[in-house]
C-alpha cells in the first residue's frame, strides 16, 4: 500500500470523477483575498467546508446517544460564509466536494494545521473502498472561547492509499449506511 501523488489524484479526478468539483492546484487566494488553502497538494487533496452547518446545543438537555440521536440537539446555520462554534462544543458540516472512492483505495483525512493551531480539531473517518458522497465533517472547539470556521475554504487534507490487492467486500458491496450522503448527515444506527 502506498500514498498517492498529485499526478495520480489529478488523473483520477479527471478520468474517473473521483472528486467533484476539483481544483488541479492548491488555491490560496480567491478574488485577490487570502483563504485557507484548498485543492491538490503534493500527496493529498485539501477539502473545503460548505456553508451548511449544524451546531451542537444543549438546550434540550438530552443524552447524546449514537443509536438514538436527537436531531434537535443541533441548530442549523447557513448562508453566512462562516460558523461560530461555542466554547467547548462542536459543529457538523459537509464538504463542498463529492467523492467517489475507487475499490482499491482507502483515505485518511487530517485537519489542517491552521485550525489545529487555534484549538479547533477536525475529525473525519476514513473513506472506505467504493464509498461515495459528500463528507460529513466534525469540528470540535477545544477552547474556552468561541471559534470561527470559514465556509468554502480549506479545512482538512485527504490522503489516498492504494492497496496492492483489491478487497473482497467494499463499502458499496455491504450497502454501508452512509453511502451517497448528500447533506450534513447525523449518526445512523
Amino acid at each position: 500500500m502506498s500514498i498517492k501523488s498529485d499526478k495520480w489524484i489529478r488523473r483520477m479526478a479527471q478520468d474517473h470523477n473521483m472528486i467533484e468539483p476539483f481544483e488541479h492546484n492548491q488555491i490560496k487566494n480567491v478574488n485577490g483575498e487570502k483563504v485557507i488553502s484548498f485543492g491538490t497538494s503534493s500527496y493529498g487533496y485539501d477539502i473545503r467546508c460548505a456553508d451548511e452547518f449544524k451546531v451542537f446545543t444543549n438546550i434540550n438537555s438530552t443524552i447524546v446517544d449514537p443509536k438514538n440521536f436527537d436531531p434537535d440537539s443541533f441548530v442549523e446555520v447557513s448562508g453566512k460564509g462562516y460558523c461560530i462554534i461555542p466554547p467547548n462544543s462542536f459543529a457538523l458540516a459537509r464538504t463542498v466536494e463529492y467523492f467517489r472512492i475507487p475499490r482499491s483505495v482507502l483515505t485518511v483525512c487530517l485537519g489542517k494545521s491552521t485550525y489545529a493551531r487555534c484549538g479547533i480539531i477536525v475529525n473525519v473517518t476514513p473513506f472506505e473502498p467504493e464509498w461515495e458522497g459528500y463528507v460529513t465533517l466534525e469540528f470540535s472547539n477545544t477552547t474556552p472561547l468561541p471559534a470561527k470556521i470559514y465556509a468554502n475554504e480549506g479545512v482538512a487534507q485527504v490522503l489516498f492509499f492504494e492497496s496492492d490487492e483489491v478487497c473482497d467486500v467494499s463499502y458499496a458491496d455491504r450497502a454501508g449506511k452512509y453511502m451517497g450522503q448528500i447533506g450534513v448527515t447525523l449518526p445512523r444506527p
